[in-house]
């Protein structure tokens, strides 16, 4: 492979933490009690929005328009206010990166996080030198799984005349597994991240639960 592209959240970092964290500032906030971590694990998946409608539904808060816009807006201010407090990095992912940087691998981010939080994060937890490019969620008007952001991604890699299958995109759940489906790398799934579908289900290159395994693929 020439170049690597990763998504974050699931992949990367668990940053589930620190999302349990400004919910239970927003249900505090209302007058609620917290939901406990694996529920709000359970929840992640398709964006913040969806995130704190399903907050809300399992807490009996008002799902109007103006509520839930009222309450996404309170959840990312708790959120960005402690962004890096709980989220840590998956075993082996530092040593991974850390080894394809020194084999001079291009290596891209590709995620549907917000571009502004996704740079804060990286800048917080010392990881924004490893990529070439970093793509968010609000980055195009296209978000995953349409092929764009991937593909414009790799576009600002290497020489920016890598093609699609000299790439590999590592990802952890069915959004990442559709968006490699569509723009056409090789796909590594990471078994380990926020995937709510049998691992088997999922088209994929390759498949591993540690990043020593992935670092080991890339680079023999």
């Amino acid at each position: 492979m020439k170049a690597v592209i990763f998504d974050l959240d699931g992949t990367l970092i668990d940053s589930v933490p620190d999302l349990h964290g400004a919910s239970e500032k927003l249900l505090q906030d209302q007058g609620k009690s917290p939901l406990d971590l694996p529920t709000i694990r359970s929840f992640v998946g398709n964006g913040v929005a969806n995130l704190v409608e399903r907050i809300s539904k399992a807490t009996d808060l008002p799902l109007d328009e103006a509520s839930q816009k009222s309450f996404i807006k309170a959840f990312l201010d708790h959120y960005n206010a402690a962004l890096t407090g709980r989220t840590t990095l998956y075993p082996g992912v530092r040593d991974c990166l850390d080894a394809l940087a020194e084999a001079g691998i291009p290596m891209g981010l590709c995620t549907n996080k917000p571009e502004a939080q996704t740079l804060s994060i990286l800048k917080e937890l010392d990881m924004a030198h490893y990529f070439g490019k970093v793509i968010g969620g609000d980055s195009l008007p296209q978000r995953k799984p349409a092929a764009e952001p991937l593909l414009t991604t790799l576009s600002a890699l290497g020489d920016g005349n890598l093609s699609v299958d000299q790439c590999l995109y590592v990802g952890d759940s069915e959004v990442d597994a559709e968006t490699a489906r569509v723009a056409g790398p090789a796909f590594a799934l990471y078994s380990e991240g926020y995937r709510k579908a049998p691992l088997e289900s999922l088209p994929h290159t390759f498949s591993f639960s540690h990043f020593d395994a992935l670092r080991a693929y890339v680079l023999a």
